[in-house]
């Protein structure tokens, strides 16, 4: 969904396309992502060094076209368009509940399920974002849909480019806080948790290496709230 001006009420759907058909996930005691802009919400404000860097590579630029996959937030489309940049926004973790059931891992490894996943996500033409803020959803990915999901930021974003991603960085936990992240300012985030959600996977600086290895760098922030923000050059 793009955005150039004040937030609007929105559904997304991709052409009417269906989740490919096959027995419904069983039941699991992961809880379903809650919506990201609503409900109780224990919110800090803090610096972010990633943050910082991710506004420094397009200070002087106006006119870019930004990827949001943390799904719309009235503050952010108003902090990005009145910098004079457009704005897409996908609420990336309920369509990946949506498409994958309430457990969220089923049938990652699925290619029906990968390639709908992708067009309800990702569907965008080759080069067309000057820049993403992926925040911290890739932890809830299996390595198939990873992989997919990955490869697919790589194709729609321009070379030369910069994307941000937040990663836990304490790989023993079982459980993870899920927030809503708002831009306070160009290195100040609003960071909201709603609640605990066990990641598919957690990552170390060498597996982030690894992950974004088809890409031109990856630099690491390590927050006092042991999350990794990633800064990633296409």
């Amino acid at each position: 969904m793009q955005f150039s001006g004040p937030l609007r009420n929105f559904w997304r759907g991709s052409k009417g396309a269906q989740p490919p058909k096959g027995p419904p996930p069983p039941a699991s005691g992961r809880m379903p992502f809650p919506p990201r802009h609503s409900g109780d919400e224990v919110a800090t404000t803090r610096a972010s060094r990633g943050l910082e860097e991710f506004f420094s590579q397009i200070r002087d630029q106006s006119g870019l076209t930004i990827l949001d996959l943390g799904g719309a937030t009235q503050q952010n489309v108003s902090f990005i368009t009145n910098l004079g940049h457009r704005l897409y926004s996908e609420d990336f973790l309920r369509i990946l509940h949506d498409t994958f059931g309430p457990d969220d891992t089923v049938d990652q490894a699925n290619p029906g399920r990968i390639e709908y996943f992708l067009r309800q996500t990702l569907e965008y033409p080759e080069g067309q974002f000057d820049g993403v803020l992926i925040w911290d959803v890739l932890e809830y990915l299996e390595p198939a849909l990873l992989t997919a999901v990955v490869d697919r930021l790589h194709l729609i974003v321009k070379p030369k480019s910069y994307m941000l991603a937040f990663f836990h960085s304490d790989n023993k936990l079982n459980a993870v806080p899920f927030y809503t992240f708002r831009i306070q300012e160009t290195n100040l985030l609003n960071v909201a948790e709603r609640s605990l959600h066990r990641p598919v996977q957690l990552f170390n600086n060498r597996s982030l290496e690894k992950l974004f290895g088809r890409f031109e760098s990856v630099k690491f922030f390590l927050t006092k709230e042991r999350l990794r923000e990633v800064i990633v050059k296409v």
